[in-house]
């Protein structure tokens, strides 16, 4: 059975860093969201695949572009 990934995505307004967990659960940290967007947006904008960045591994699918999408207008 396929391991999902955490869809926790949140901001820790005190040190206001963004991170996300990847499928194995590890934390990751978007140090430019602007730039994590737009790479989302350009390569995996349709569909489900897998976007690996620095070593961490992210399903990315319509629940999670949503996601990510809605942080940029917070």
């Amino acid at each position: 059975m396929e391991k999902v990934q955490d869809s926790d995505i949140y901001s820790k307004e005190m040190c206001e860093k963004l991170k996300i967990k990847d499928l194995y659960d590890n934390e990751y940290e978007i140090k430019n969201l602007e730039k994590f967007l737009r790479h989302i947006n350009k390569y995996h904008a349709q569909g489900s695949s897998i976007h690996e960045e620095n070593g961490f591994f992210f399903k990315v699918n319509d629940s999670f572009r949503a996601k990510i999408n809605k942080l940029k207008r917070k």
